[in-house]
């Protein structure tokens, strides 16, 4: 007969009576759940932001983009080179840029003479308003009264400006791209100047108000009354008078430079 493998025998079987038993080693439990580790793991490789093949292709798309974006600005920049209209980046007086100007880069070479000439012509205009401006405000302060000093600040703040926009920057477009229109209206605009420069360097007083202008009549009527104020006016009005001189010069060298190329 085999023997009895109830398992509901009353045999009583202590499973530490023997000590060579082998001994039953439970696993080490994990800090984290089982399994999760390792997907953590792949996941992360996995991650679409440490993929090193898309963080190049999102770089060369980047790349690629912004050159074609440069590539666009510059077509623009050239449209409007070619239809006349030039991006002009202000560069002058350089302490505090308030005009773009560059005649050794922008001017052909034997037109640099004749654009420096009338230039200095323009810088000549401000020094003649900005004298006239402390002459009529010694004259005013000497009992002129305030009418003249308003009106020689007037000239001093728009008579440089405008000349600057009617016939220095015409003229500098001219002599860049060589265009009839410009050069006309710099003749028309500039002649203009040259009739103003000999009647302030004059002064007559049935023109101007009083002594607003330093010219040779009001500095004889002035150097009378005061010595002083005399000597500024005289001085205003021989500045006026080198002005009106250069204007002419530079008028014909012009006049003759746009008849030969013609």
């Amino acid at each position: 007969m085999p023997p009895d493998n109830n398992p509901f025998s009353e045999e009583d079987v202590n499973p530490f009576a023997n000590a060579a038993s082998p001994k039953i080693q439970l696993p080490l439990m994990s800090s984290s759940p089982t399994g999760f580790n390792n997907r953590d793991e792949k996941v992360g490789r996995l991650a679409p932001g440490n993929d090193p093949k898309k963080k190049e292709k999102d770089i060369a798309a980047w790349e690629a983009d912004l050159k074609k974006r440069e590539q666009e600005i510059k077509r623009r920049e050239d449209a409007l080179s070619n239809a006349g209209f030039v991006i002009e980046e202000k560069n002058w007086p350089p302490f505090f840029p308030v005009i773009h100007h560059d005649i050794a880069k922008e001017i052909p070479i034997n037109c640099q003479k004749m654009q420096y000439m009338a230039f200095g012509s323009w810088l000549g205009l401000m020094l003649c308003f900005a004298w006239n401006l402390i002459a009529v405000l010694i004259c005013s302060a000497s009992g002129e009264g305030v009418k003249i000093f308003l009106l020689a600040a007037i000239y001093a703040l728009s008579g440089s400006p405008l000349a600057y926009v009617l016939w220095y920057k015409p003229l500098y477009i001219a002599m860049r791209t060589d265009r009839m229109m410009h050069f006309l209206w710099f003749f028309l605009v500039y002649l203009v100047h040259v009739i103003f420069c000999i009647l302030a360097s004059v002064a007559p007083p049935i023109i101007f108000e009083g002594k607003s202008l330093t010219g040779f009549i009001a500095a004889l009527d002035t150097l009378s009354d005061n010595a002083l104020v005399g000597i500024f006016y005289i001085i205003g009005s021989c500045l006026f008078s080198l002005e009106t001189l250069l204007s002419i010069m530079v008028l014909q060298k012009i006049y003759l430079h746009f008849r030969g190329n013609k």
